[in-house]
């Protein structure tokens, strides 16, 4: 029986891939340009458009679990196929802000609400997994870290409970695994609340190279940030930031609950992606 892996090129993807394959798993990655794929020996990978209902099929012909990106716009399509393809066990990357006061005015809750809601509509069995941020967002940084080990941002002060991308695929393997898991949703977050400068001074030690944050506003962050996403994208970041600025960030018990350990640390995150921010040659 096969495991299919949608986004078989993000952060999350891999780090299930990798746990799956470690759980004696069969996996077939899934990614709207396979050939850019980086998968371990000996895993298949297939074009999947959620666009394009045309390449779902044989995507999940023989397939009993799907590890799936949120999408609005292709749900209904990957609904229809996978009931005929005989309804495979989802587990859904969702997203914690749709559990937040005012969800309803923010576009990315919203989105995942409407394939939340669309799921559990159906006759797919599902688990949901919310995380809040994810630690990968600082990624961001690596090129002004690579380029004069300074980053500039608004709030240096703002809190995050970071969690790390492996943290995600822990539970989404276990849901996958172990029997129980269908039909919960899982608050997830890292196991603390670290602000952006601590996870500066993070980077610095892990790198083992000074980094300093300077402080802008948040307008001239803006103007920073658009290679990471659109207006939306952006007007929630900043409203994040602010609302966080000063104020630690509630952290999630139910990575500890369903695993009895503790999450891994922003720290830990860093050391584990220090060459990213460390410039090339």
């Amino acid at each position: 029986m096969t495991v299919l892996v949608t986004g078989g090129r993000g952060h999350v993807a891999r780090a299930v891939v990798d746990g799956l394959l470690t759980a004696g798993q069969q996996v077939r990655v899934a990614s709207r340009s396979p050939e850019q794929a980086v998968v371990p020996a000996g895993v298949e990978t297939v074009r999947v458009d959620l666009a394009d209902p045309q390449t779902l099929p044989a995507a999940l012909d023989g397939v009993t679990k799907v590890f799936l990106y949120a999408d609005a716009q292709g749900i209904d399509g990957f609904i229809k196929a996978a009931e005929a393809a005989g309804s495979p066990h989802i587990v859904l990357l969702s997203t914690s802000s749709l559990t937040r006061e005012n969800a309803e005015n923010n576009p990315i809750a919203q989105m995942h609400v409407a394939v939340e809601s669309r799921l559990q509509a159906s006759a797919l069995p599902w688990t949901f997994l919310r995380p809040g941020t994810f630690a990968t967002n600082t990624l961001q940084w690596a090129p002004a870290i690579r380029a004069t080990g300074t980053v500039k941002a608004p709030y240096p002060q703002a809190h995050a409970s970071a969690i790390h991308e492996t943290d995600i695929a822990d539970i989404a393997v276990r849901a996958f695994t172990e029997p129980g898991h269908q039909g919960q949703a899982y608050l997830l977050s890292g196991p603390e609340s670290v602000t952006q400068q601590e996870q500066i001074e993070c980077l610095s030690e892990a790198t083992g190279r000074p980094i300093r944050l300077e402080e802008v506003s948040p307008e001239e962050y803006r103007a920073t940030l658009s290679r990471w996403g659109g207006d939306n994208f952006i007007d929630q970041l900043l409203e994040y930031l602010a609302m966080w600025d000063g104020k630690p960030m509630p952290v999630c018990p139910a990575y500890t609950e369903l695993t009895g350990k503790k999450g891994r640390t922003y720290a830990q995150w860093a050391v584990d992606h220090a060459a990213d921010f460390r410039p090339v040659g």
